[in-house]
């Protein structure tokens, strides 16, 4: 089976299950699991940071870190199309009592920073306190630059706010832009970066930052459950993933662009961006049961009425891409 549905559906490599065997282990509450505390300093090292916790989800890493910058009643400034306003259920409001602010997304990926200036409340009893600007690199696979990630630390110095990335792909953005993980999160006060994704781990995320900001972090991880036992066990595959799988994410760069390249010349289909890892596509007519009829060719994708957005991981060869290249050919001539 060819899964493009996302680049979260990979499986394991039979080395990082062999790493997951021998995992020396401990009890990650007690703070005493080896495994965790090796997979922490190495991210943390990664992105230049002091300090990092492990966490079951980009969702918590991401909760985590709001709560941590923000009391009850304060708010943060986000995308209106970002992943932690519109994706993970609203906890910051509903769990953390913080009120989001959204902001325009430019094409770019970037917030709209004179947007975001604007909505940025004064010192009065009449509104929540903004405490926090919250960026994602990458968005729909679009690569924020390191000018464009300065830029919005520079407002939030001007306004003494704190400035947070859900940096769930920023290995993608890192390989992309032919920088160092640490450029990327640089300008950053927290940092959130995802295992499972790109890089093929079967779970877990991590959040980087500031001594300060990770123990208050660690404390809310405690509180929302994520505080696990012999975690080393999937640590592990992490830290595997960490060592082993972030320049090869530059293979999925190019397979997503031959694939890209692929279905542009397929009569009937249009593609409408192709970024690091993720093509996005739309047929020019209403086309019956496609997603079905890839399914039986061995074709998993995900489409919403004539659009679809295939991710490319370390799971799609070159080989598959042609396979799903002529699979669409054949299928879109009936």
């Amino acid at each position: 089976m060819i899964d493009l549905r996302s680049d979260t559906v990979s499986r394991p490599t039979k080395a990082m299950r062999q790493t997951m065997v021998t995992a020396e282990v401990g009890d990650d509450v007690f703070g005493d699991d080896p495994t965790v505390q090796r997979l922490e300093g190495r991210v943390a090292e990664l992105l230049g940071k002091q300090a990092a916790v492990f966490v079951s989800s980009g969702t918590q890493s991401n909760l985590c870190a709001l709560m941590a910058h923000c009391q009850r009643g304060d708010e943060y400034l986000v995308g209106d199309h970002a992943h932690t306003y519109m994706y993970e259920a609203g906890g910051a409001a509903v769990l953390g009592s913080i009120q989001p602010q959204t902001v325009p997304m430019l094409d770019s990926g970037m917030l709209d920073l004179e947007a975001a200036r604007a909505s940025i409340k004064p010192d009065d009893a009449h509104f929540a306190r903004t405490r926090l600007l919250c960026i994602e690199n990458t968005t729909d696979g679009k690569v924020l630059d390191l000018q464009q990630l300065q830029s919005g630390r520079s407002l939030a110095d001007e306004h003494d706010l704190g400035y947070h990335l859900d940096g769930a792909r920023l290995w993608n953005a890192s390989v992309a832009l032919g920088v160092l993980p640490a450029d990327v999160a640089a300008p950053f006060d927290t940092v959130s970066v995802c295992l499972s994704k790109g890089l093929g781990a079967p779970i877990g995320s991590v959040l980087c930052g500031t001594e300060d900001l990770i123990n208050e972090a660690r404390k809310w991880r405690k509180m929302l459950g994520g505080a696990m036992r012999q975690v080393g066990l999937i640590a592990a595959a992490g830290e595997h993933a960490i060592n082993n799988h972030i320049e090869r994410l530059a293979d999925d760069h190019r397979n997503a662009e031959a694939l890209a390249q692929g279905l542009a010349d397929i009569d009937g289909l249009e593609v409408d961006a192709q970024n690091t890892n993720m093509v996005f596509v739309h047929t020019v007519e209403e086309t019956q049961d496609l997603e079905t009829r890839l399914l039986a060719r061995g074709i998993m994708t995900r489409w919403s009425g004539k659009n679809s957005r295939m991710v490319l991981h370390l799971d799609v060869s070159e080989a598959d891409v042609e396979t799903v290249i002529t699979s669409i050919a054949e299928e879109l001539k009936f």
